[in-house]
């Protein structure tokens, strides 16, 4: 009997004890004890933990960097490929820009006949004022032909094959054209120069010229069709004892940046150089 009580007394003893110790902790009074003894073990688990992740990163990092260098290839691949799409729409709209411009200038003149050309080539030489258009003879292309865009007078076509043309421009030196000036009704003569400048001559002393003064053809000498818009005068140079004036021109076209004429083909030129006086030296 006395050993049955001695481990009923044990027992309850043991749950007194165990009720004692939860009591303590949840009223906090073991916290730091608790925290010291956990303390080793939290720190073990701490370096474990980073070990563990070191050794993941060494095995894990090479191969997400090998992803991440060919995730960057494929995107600096697609990013050239959208430029190069951009550049070519962008020259795409530059070009129907232009072909609507032309567009519009024949719709605006109806009386004539044009063939539109886009200019491929330009003459190397310095002292040379050409262009080359990708029509030709195959076009009903001649010599001789006027050509213009919706600025103004470009020039004429000065050679044919059959696939395409030579145009002299009205900056050459060899370049004279018969004009007259808007405002006076003034004709005088256009001459091209070996810098690209165009200047008029032959304006008579009597006539005021303005800055700012329009330029038109005059269709004398049988070259061109008369009132095409051939420039815009910038400064005038008069002197009391000569017989004439000059004044330097703007041409109307920008020559750099020519990319598309229009070639008039029901103009035909007239060759009135029989008719001309020789001048006696």
């Amino acid at each position: 009997m006395f050993p049955r009580l001695a481990r009923s007394w044990k027992t309850i003893v043991v749950v007194l004890f165990v009720a004692g110790i939860i009591t303590l902790a949840l009223s906090g009074y073991l916290s730091s004890i608790i925290n010291t003894a956990l303390r080793p073990l939290i720190g073990a688990q701490s370096w474990v933990y980073t070990r563990y992740q070191t050794i993941l990163e060494f095995v894990t990092v090479p191969r997400d960097v090998a992803t991440l260098r060919e995730q960057n290839a494929l995107l600096e691949d697609e990013n050239a490929q959208l430029r190069t799409q951009i550049i070519g729409l962008q020259q795409q709209l530059r070009e129907a820009e232009v072909l609507y411009a032309l567009l519009d200038f024949a719709r605006a003149n109806p009386d004539n006949i044009y063939v539109a050309a886009a200019v491929i080539g330009r003459d190397p030489s310095p002292f040379l004022h050409y262009l080359i258009i990708d029509h030709g003879s195959d076009d009903g292309i001649r010599y001789g032909m006027p050509v213009v865009t919706q600025q103004g007078l470009v020039g004429r076509i000065d050679a044919v094959t059959a696939g395409a043309a030579r145009v002299q421009l009205i900056t050459d030196a060899e370049s004279v054209i018969n004009i007259y000036l808007q405002s006076s009704q003034a004709s005088a003569l256009l001459n091209g120069s070996i810098t690209g400048d165009i200047s008029v001559e032959m304006i008579p002393q009597d006539e005021t010229v303005q800055p700012g003064e329009l330029i038109l053809t005059s269709g004398l000498g049988g070259n061109y069709p008369a009132d095409v818009l051939v420039g815009q005068v910038i400064s005038v140079r008069s002197i009391s004892n000569e017989l004439f004036q000059s004044a330097s021109i703007q041409p109307a076209v920008d020559f750099a940046n020519l990319r598309a004429v229009l070639v008039i083909t029901n103009f035909k030129p007239v060759d009135i150089t029989p008719l001309t006086p020789e001048e006696n030296y």
